[in-house]
């Protein structure tokens, strides 16, 4: 039957399931045929009550149910929550990154890349970067061995290896580092002289650095690893910059002068090497030529001695000629013997600087002397004006010679 025809013993009823009999309605409409406007908060009143009934309610004696909305509301509000907690338990782990898994503040997993979910309020995840190289920074004025001040700049590069020993193991594990590398900085800096820090000693700081670092935090494993240490700058206070860079200056001209006297060094060491083995070679080929000499003469006295054996006299007569064919092969004087009392003595040199004097003034000189064979006999001479001490004094020599040469023919 329709909603609004009468019937169910004279009780009409309205799309709302209520009745219209009650002695409240101020309408008073009957049989539903003269209704007016539904009101509003009667309505609103219904409804509620609708939902509270789904909320288990209890029925009255008169028929409605109490306490439904209370219940309904706060079923709705509880899968609503649980729906809400559900869907912000998601989250994201990026490539480069390891999600680090605390549930109740205590450690529980590592998350890797993607999409996770987590119980939220329980779990808190923490994403730490494992593939990002980080730089760290240390500076400071610092005192060198030799008491002096110098200011240095170092860049430390390292990398996560470990983000749970990177979280954990120390309160900060960034602090810890910049901690360490100031102390180990500033340890070899105190090691080390000025000079040796400015100039050539650059490259064995920062190799001492990058292992006292890696000592220090080794014990503490706080999942990090050094890639690298660069020793950037150093340098002395502003106040004496202008006497250190005069100082810098001279020990660089230092430098190129020792470069350039190793250069020479270079130079002139191979020549004089190949002039010692030159001497040395010489007086190898030396050597050997006098040994083979002296070898040859004793072979030349073995072969004579037999021959001196058979004829002492002719012997020594030759051998006499031979050494003084020798002998005065080198001089400039000629001595001529007509195998008579007198020798004769030509003084080739005197004969020849008398000719080309006499070349020069248009004079002639005679050289040609007569020497006496004995203080009795007379000399002859071709020309008087030939005479000089110089050829007196080659007259008695050969005076002298002749004397012994007569001698040892005797004997």
């Amino acid at each position: 039957m329709a909603w609004n025809q009468p019937g169910n013993n004279g009780q009409d009823r309205d799309p709302w399931g209520s009745s219209n009999n009650k002695g409240g309605n101020s309408g008073g409409n009957k049989g539903g045929r003269e209704q007016g406007p539904p009101d509003l908060d009667d309505i609103f009143r219904k409804l509620s009550k609708k939902l509270g009934g789904l909320g288990g309610g209890k029925q009255s004696e008169n028929g409605q149910r109490s306490g439904g909305s209370g219940g309904k509301l706060v079923g709705i509000v509880a899968v609503a929550a649980v729906v809400i907690w559900a869907a912000s338990g998601f989250y994201t782990i990026k490539e480069a990154e390891r999600g680090v898994v605390t549930r109740f503040g205590k450690f529980s997993h590592l998350v890797e890349p993607g999409l996770n979910w987590k119980p939220t309020f329980i779990d808190q995840v923490r994403a730490v970067n494992v593939e990002a190289v980080r730089e760290l920074a240390a500076s400071g004025v610092m005192l060198t061995s030799d008491e002096n001040v110098v200011r240095v700049e170092m860049n430390v590069q390292y990398r996560v290896t470990d983000p749970e020993r990177y979280l954990f193991a120390v309160t900060s594990a960034d602090d810890s580092l910049r901690q360490a590398t100031d102390s180990a900085l500033r340890g070899v800096i105190g090691r080390s002289t000025m000079d040796r820090i400015l100039t050539e000693g650059r490259t064995v700081v920062r190799s001492d650095t990058q292992r006292e670092i890696d000592e220090t935090i080794r014990p503490y494993n706080m999942g990090i690893t050094l890639l690298d240490v660069n020793f950037q700058a150093a340098r002395p206070p502003e106040e004496v910059k202008a006497a250190f860079d005069d100082a810098i200056a001279a020990r660089e001209n230092r430098e190129q002068y020792v470069r350039e006297a190793e250069a020479y060094a270079n130079e002139v060491q191979p020549r004089a090497n190949g002039q010692a083995q030159r001497i040395l070679e010489e007086a190898r080929a030396y050597k050997e030529r006098t040994v083979l000499e002296a070898q040859g003469e004793v072979a030349r006295f073995a072969k004579l001695l037999p021959e001196y054996k058979a004829a002492p006299d002719i012997t020594k007569e030759r051998l006499y000629i031979e050494t003084m064919e020798r002998v005065l092969s080198h001089t400039r004087k000629v001595l001529v013997n007509d195998r008579g009392n007198n020798l004769m003595v030509l003084p080739l040199d005197q004969l020849m600087r008398g000719a080309s004097g006499a070349a020069q003034s248009g004079q002639k000189g005679a050289s040609l002397s007569t020497l006496p064979a004995s203080p009795g006999s007379t000399a002859s001479r071709s020309d008087t004006s030939a005479y000089n001490p110089d050829s007196i004094m080659d007259q008695r020599r050969a005076n002298a010679l002749r004397n012994d040469t007569q001698r040892e023919g005797r004997e």
